[in-house]
């Protein structure tokens, strides 16, 4: 009988994965130092100290905005590498440029498991849509479906009349791709009146999945669709998972991530279930990430969930978490936002809201706080903003849990008409 999970990984214990991933950071730290990115970023660190998820938060957050500057300062990773480039499996680049490693270990990306969880098994044949120029995804997809022992079509993007004809003829049983383009396929085929039957499952990403469109798959003949989050500098970060044939909530994370979730803008952590930035930290020997914030937002699942995969959950890909904006003619960033809620611990919480037209455009710093603010609270907090900012902004105090919990520290609520 096929196991429902790619290994015994997936099913340990909660306690079991966080005492292991834990006992692992003084090594993976220690990796890194040898990287000269690194060893810069983490200077005065000692790796042995690291064993808690509190001294990790400790610990500087590296962004992905920063790569390009790291990168063009060190090319061609921006001395994150722990490996030599001349070792490396291949080099991608993405727009911007930013380059992106992949080294030569089984499944570097670590795309197995949400193959394995969309249905993908040993001696079945998969159509790759993803793109191999340049970009990762698709050599992602092959490495996953060699450790799984899976066969593939690799279709890459575009030519959608082969497309049709290669799944007709060759009847694969899953496709690898962005969901839109999935769409655009079966349409073909209905077009063309071309039986791609054979195509029951399919792992889709890089692009938001509605549940409107998970259900016009089913109607029309791919009834089981999974969603995974990777990006082109981690791999695989979390993934879609179901029981029973049931789809289980959020997405299950990766066993060599370990995930915190901030306040966009900054490294501290927000309260478990708030929505907040991406954060992770990345077991690879050959591209160690510590504390590498995505830039895009998502929350942790609370409570007991339903499913045979044990590790935490996130509710999925939530937004960006960039929130910078422009105000008479200066940039305003969340973490000048944070600066100022740190400067005043009366701030429970806060949100910069930009409001009226383009050129006449006008501030509010919206607080949540304490108890009954003092008479100079308001004063002192516009002062703040006033030296983080260089522009003025009027501060509105708001009852505690007035504002939403959708990750935003920027509200940009302008009239653009």
């Amino acid at each position: 009988m096929t196991s429902i999970t790619l290994d015994a990984l997936e099913t340990r214990a909660p306690d079991e994965r966080e005492r292991d991933l834990l006992a692992r950071l003084p090594a993976l730290i220690a990796r890194a130092q040898q990287a000269p990115g690194w060893a810069r970023i983490l200077e005065g660190v000692d790796p042995a100290q690291i064993t808690s998820r509190a001294a990790l938060a400790a610990l500087p957050v590296t962004r992905k905005s920063d790569l390009k500057t790291l990168q063009d300062a060190a090319p061609p990773f921006g001395g994150l590498a722990a490996t030599p480039t001349k070792d490396m499996a291949h080099v991608f680049m993405s727009p911007g440029p930013i380059f992106d490693p992949e080294g030569r270990g089984q499944d570097w990306w670590r795309f197995a498991r949400p193959m394995y969880a969309a249905g993908v098994r040993a001696g079945g044949l998969l159509q790759n849509c993803f793109s191999y120029h340049f970009t990762p995804a698709a050599f992602m997809v092959e490495s996953g479906a060699a450790r799984i022992g899976c066969g593939v079509i690799p279709a890459g993007t575009g030519q959608t009349e082969m497309q049709v004809q290669a799944m007709a003829a060759l009847r694969p049983d899953t496709y690898v791709g962005t969901p839109s383009f999935l769409r655009i396929i079966i349409e073909k085929a209905r077009e063309s009146g071309a039986d791609i039957s054979s195509v029951q499952q399919a792992l889709v990403g890089a692009e938001a999945l509605p549940e409107s469109l998970r259900n016009w798959f089913r109607e029309h003949g791919v009834p089981h669709v999974f969603q995974t989050y990777a990006s082109a500098d981690v791999g695989s970060i979390a993934y879609e998972t179901a029981t029973g044939g049931v789809l289980d909530p959020g997405m299950v994370l990766d066993e060599e991530v370990l995930l915190e979730i901030v306040r966009p803008g900054t490294g501290d952590l927000v309260a478990p279930g708030d929505i907040g930035e991406v954060v992770v930290t990345l077991f690879n020997d050959d591209y160690p990430l510590i504390r590498f914030a995505t830039g895009d937002l998502s929350a942790l699942l609370l409570g007991e969930l339903p499913g045979v995969r044990t590790n935490s959950r996130i509710k999925g890909w939530l937004g960006r978490a960039d929130q910078t904006t422009k105000v008479r003619a200066m940039f305003v960033h969340a973490s000048q936002v944070q600066n100022i809620v740190r400067r005043h611990p009366e701030i429970v919480k806060a949100r910069l809201v930009v409001s009226g037209r383009m050129a006449n455009d006008s501030m509010t710093l919206q607080c949540e706080v304490a108890g009954t603010p003092d008479p100079a609270l308001e004063a002192n907090i516009a002062a703040s903003i006033r030296e983080v900012t260089k522009l003025r902004a009027d501060v509105a105090f708001v009852a505690p849990g007035t504002l939403p919990d959708d990750g935003k520290v920027i509200e940009d609520a302008r009239d653009y008409s």
